[in-house]
């Protein structure tokens, strides 16, 4: 628990929700998933991707600046969000503090140039800057002009909620007056989604309902994947702010193997410990769980917190159904689901988990985990 709140000054972000309040707001309220099939390495995949008009807005930031036409899909994706989120963020000057990260980092233009050097030998003159995962915080800052601090870094699937570590962090060590954090992931590719099946825990689902996060009861890992990014503003100030974060906690542990965790996620008693901090555990109405989908995923999460909570759970739920994994950005993405929420006092639920309560919300627990078991939870309040 903080010591001090920081505060959400604004959020913005861009996936198959949409990229304004309104719209994803509306896309959570109806019950279907936003899924489609997407051709790959002669399969068809589920995947949860942008639709026409939010492909445009991505044009219209490569076409505002002549060097953009080189950067990566994701690193484009950073800009947008940073710029709508840096308007709506009444933050007084550019000294501003930026950590954007990315799981994967310039995937498509990764696998671009390696094609290209295959066949002909050769690579672009743009190769090594445009896939260096440094890059994308970098251009985040020479698109804003900031003055601030410039951070990228990649904890897998975690990556998103440990840029709004380092950014609290900074803040209240008095270093910085105002952070960006956000992360930034365009995964729909041949390779990563050959990897991913090759994991085996890919969707086969015959359904729209490809990703069953919190069905505690499948028998097959429903994984699917989407493109999204998002960024937050923080300061110390609340002035202007749409919510706070009052706890945050973090946490590893010894690696079972490279993909998996313990199966009571251990990782996850601890950061959910950290964030709830002093307060009851009766007061946490919610939790926004990280449940990709995968068998083992889910369900070592909801021991977890069946072990922190006991018997009187809160309410339990998570976006993956409806829009996927979107790796880095997934923690970012579900906090923005819990600040949705508590504006608009209506709980989210996934349809695949029927919750024993109902209760006012006024405080909600996000959680997020990456490969290895680098957990985070974040507690947030208006």
């Amino acid at each position: 628990m903080l010591k001090q709140p920081v505060f959400i000054n604004s959020i913005a972000s861009i996936s198959a929700l949409g990229t304004t309040s309104a719209e994803i707001w509306n896309n959570y309220l109806h019950e279907n998933s936003l899924f489609q099939k997407m051709a790959a390495n002669q399969k068809h995949y589920w995947v949860s991707k942008f639709s026409e008009k939010e492909c445009q807005l991505l044009e219209e930031i490569i076409t505002s600046d002549s060097k953009y036409k080189h950067l990566d899909k994701s690193v484009v994706m950073a800009i947008l969000v940073a710029r709508k989120c840096f308007e709506n963020s009444h933050f007084s000057d550019k000294n501003v503090g930026i950590n954007f990260g990315s799981s994967r980092g310039a995937t498509t233009l990764f696998e671009k140039h390696h094609s290209d050097f295959i066949n002909e030998g050769t690579v672009s003159t743009f190769t090594s800057p445009a896939t260096t995962l440094g890059n994308i915080s970098s251009w985040v800052s020479h698109d804003l002009q900031t003055d601030g601090p410039e951070i990228s870094h990649s904890i897998t699937c975690s990556t998103g909620l440990h840029a709004l570590l380092n950014g609290v962090a900074w803040l209240l060590s008095g270093m910085s007056n105002q952070f960006l954090v956000g992360a930034s992931e365009a995964p729909l590719t041949p390779f990563t989604l050959s990897q991913l099946s090759a994991l085996k825990v890919y969707s086969n689902e015959e359904n729209s309902f490809a990703n069953r996060s919190l069905d505690f009861s499948k028998n097959a890992n429903t994984m699917v994947l989407g493109e999204a990014a998002a960024c937050l503003s923080l300061s110390l100030s609340p002035d202007n702010a749409i919510a706070k974060i009052t706890g945050i906690g973090y946490a590893t542990e010894v690696l079972s193997s490279s993909t998996s965790i313990s199966s009571d996620a251990k990782c996850f008693q601890k950061s959910m410990k950290m964030a709830i901090g002093s307060n009851n555990l009766e007061d946490i109405d919610a939790v926004v769980m990280h449940a990709p989908g995968t068998i083992q995923g889910d369900s070592t999460e909801f021991e977890a917190i069946k072990v922190i909570f006991g018997n009187n759970l809160p309410m339990l739920t998570s976006n993956k159904w409806k829009v996927g994994h979107t790796f880095a950005t997934s923690g970012l993405l579900s906090l923005e689901l819990a600040i949705l929420m508590l504006q608009n006092q209506h709980f989210v639920a996934s349809p695949f988990y029927e919750n024993s309560n109902s209760k006012n919300l006024k405080k909600i627990l996000v959680n997020a985990v990456g490969f290895g078991g680098n957990a985070v939870s974040v507690l947030v309040e208006l």
